[in-house]
């Protein structure tokens, strides 16, 4: 069984629907290991300078792309337990999508799927697939 890391995300915007205000409130409560942190919703090149200014030295960026890599819960789980406490940095852009400066700067690039959601419900599902993985890696019931 491993520990769960302690992971960023780094949110452009304000999430407007209430249900999925909601939902991200659920996930909160059972992931304290995560910090979100919201940026302002500007336009990318300014969101992008808003997230690389957040990054410490140590901090692995991993940017939220429709281009990026797909995997699946488990390989998920397996790449979160790999992160030193405190370095994984998620980064989720506007409606607009993220910069190229935060792309070029990222250590992966992460898709959640093929399909393309809305920035506010990636949100949530990066929260719910970031509590799957630590279920999985606890060895908890919730992804039987």
């Amino acid at each position: 069984m491993t520990s769960f890391p302690k992971v960023k995300l780094l949110a452009v915007g304000k999430v407007k629907k209430g249900w999925i205000r909601e939902g991200l409130e659920v996930y909160r409560q059972r992931l304290p290991e995560l910090d979100i942190v919201e940026l302002k919703d500007t336009q990318p090149t300014k969101e992008g300078e808003q997230i690389l200014a957040q990054l410490k030295a140590r901090d692995r960026l991993v940017a939220l792309t429709e281009e990026g890599q797909c995997y699946d819960s488990v390989k998920f789980a397996q790449f979160i337990s790999r992160a030193e406490s405190g370095s994984l940095v998620f980064a989720i852009g506007s409606a607009e999508g993220l910069s190229s400066a935060v792309k070029q700067s990222a250590d992966r690039l992460l898709s959640l799927s093929p399909m393309t959601f809305p920035h506010e419900l990636a949100r949530l599902l990066l929260l719910e697939q970031l509590y799957r993985a630590k279920a999985i890696l606890q060895g908890s019931s919730y992804h039987k």
